[in-house]
C-alpha cells in the first residue's frame, strides 16, 4: 500500500485527488481557472467540502467558462444562491463572477493566466523536502507576493494562505512529504 501525505486520510475522493491531481504541474488556463475558483471557495472551509461539490459547480457554472460566468446577471446569481449543492455564501458567489471578470482582464493584458502565474517561480515547480505535514508552511514570501498582485488586479478571496494552497494544488509547489509515494515525482 502506498504511503500518502497525511492530510488526505482515508477518504477515497481525497486519496484520488492526492494521487492524481495535487502537486501535478498544471499549465492549462481553463483548468487553472477552475482550480482557482474552487480554491477561493475553500476560504474558511475544508478542501474536502469544496472537492465534493466540484461536479455541482461544474454543472452550475457552465463548466467554469469564464466568458459566461463574467456575464452572469442578478437572476443567475440568485439561481446559484438557491442551488441545493453549492455553498451558500453571498460574498463568495459574487466573487466567482467578479473573479471571472478579473481573470478575463488579466488574460487580455498578459495573454495567459498560466504564464502569468508560473513566472512567480521562474516557470519551474518548487520541490520542497518536508518530512512531516506540520513542517509544510501555510504561506510563503511567493504566495504573499502573488496574493498582493492578485488583489491589485481586483481579485477577491485571494489571501496568502488561499494562494499557497492554490500553488500546491496546481503543482507550482510540490509539498508532498518525503515518505509519500508522490514525493519527487517526475516534474515535467
Amino acid at each position: 500500500m502506498n504511503q500518502r501525505c497525511g492530510w488526505c486520510g482515508n477518504d477515497k475522493i481525497y486519496q484520488e485527488y492526492h494521487d492524481q491531481e495535487w502537486g501535478e504541474p498544471l499549465y492549462d488556463d481553463q483548468a487553472l481557472f477552475e482550480l482557482f475558483i474552487l480554491e477561493t471557495l475553500q476560504a474558511g472551509l475544508s478542501w474536502i467540502t469544496v472537492l465534493k461539490k466540484r461536479e455541482a459547480y461544474r454543472a452550475a457554472l457552465d463548466n467554469f467558462d469564464a466568458h459566461k460566468i463574467a456575464q452572469y446577471d442578478e437572476t443567475k446569481y440568485e439561481s446559484l444562491m438557491q442551488h441545493p449543492d453549492l455553498i451558500k455564501n453571498k460574498l463568495k458567489m459574487r466573487a466567482i463572477i467578479h473573479n471571472a471578470q478579473c481573470y478575463l482582464k488579466l488574460k487580455a493584458e498578459y495573454g495567459s493566466f498560466s504564464d502569468w502565474l508560473w513566472q512567480y517561480v521562474d516557470h519551474q515547480p518548487i520541490l520542497n523536502s518536508f518530512v512531516e505535514l506540520s513542517d509544510v508552511p501555510t504561506k510563503t514570501e511567493i504566495s504573499d507576493q502573488l496574493s498582493q498582485d492578485l488583489k491589485k488586479l481586483g481579485f477577491k478571496f485571494v489571501g496568502s494562505v488561499t494562494i499557497y494552497a492554490f500553488m500546491q494544488a496546481m503543482g507550482m509547489v510540490n509539498d508532498h512529504v518525503s515518505h509519500c509515494f508522490k514525493y519527487k515525482v517526475d516534474i515535467k
